[in-house]
């Protein structure tokens, strides 16, 4: 089955390759990188249907505009740039801790998690890929939920839920020779992490 599940993904490849050559340029490419006033028009009609579109041509002019008096910055004047350093120190933050989370070591260790908590072996594959479908459908919720609580809070919640389940994981791991219970209170800890992962980070 894995192999099939692992050519899946290529379907979807496909169907956008076939169909990449019926759709449209983008408006503001066509007006701001090439500069072809009229194609970009007749993309818009394309896009949103025949009418006026003046405000929204005027509006990728002001973009255009915006665009030529940005300067370009290489990385190290990035780095030198003092309004930037802010940002950059964020952007830095959330990228490490993006990468020491936890959600690899997670997803390493879920299948001797899945073994441990006296799963049938054939099963284990089909319970990974539950983790992975979680993953999925946390992150499909979490755009609906970004909106109405923002970023932030979705990031601190995220990384204090993924704290309080790792801390519950560990005590669950250590402690699953003496309670039966605690294999299968393990696996629940896993598709929770796995679930504010998605919402979260």
């Amino acid at each position: 089955l894995w192999p099939w599940l692992l050519a899946s993904s290529g379907l979807s490849a496909l169907l956008q390759l076939v169909a990449l050559p019926f759709f449209p340029d983008s408006p503001s490419y066509l007006l701001i990188q090439k500069g072809n006033e009229e194609a970009c028009r007749k993309a818009i009609r394309k896009l949103w249907g025949q009418g006026d579109h003046q405000a929204e041509i005027d509006d990728i002019m002001k973009e255009k505009g915006a665009m030529a008096s940005t300067k370009t910055l290489r990385v190290l004047e990035v780095i030198k740039e003092r309004s930037l350093r802010w940002q950059l120190y964020v952007l830095v933050t959330v990228m490490t801790t993006l990468q020491l989370c936890g959600i690899n070591a997670i997803y390493f260790y879920s299948f001797e998690v899945f073994h441990t908590a006296k799963f049938e072996e054939y099963l284990i594959p089909y319970v990974s890929l539950g983790v992975g479908l979680c993953e999925c459908l946390s992150s499909i919720l979490c755009s609906t939920l970004i909106d109405r609580f923002g970023r932030k809070l979705l990031l601190w919640g995220g990384y204090l839920l993924m704290c309080s389940v790792l801390a519950l994981l560990t005590m669950t791991l250590s402690l699953q020779h003496k309670f039966f219970w605690m294999h299968y209170f393990s696996v629940i800890l896993i598709f929770l992490f796995v679930v504010f992962f998605g919402i979260g980070p």
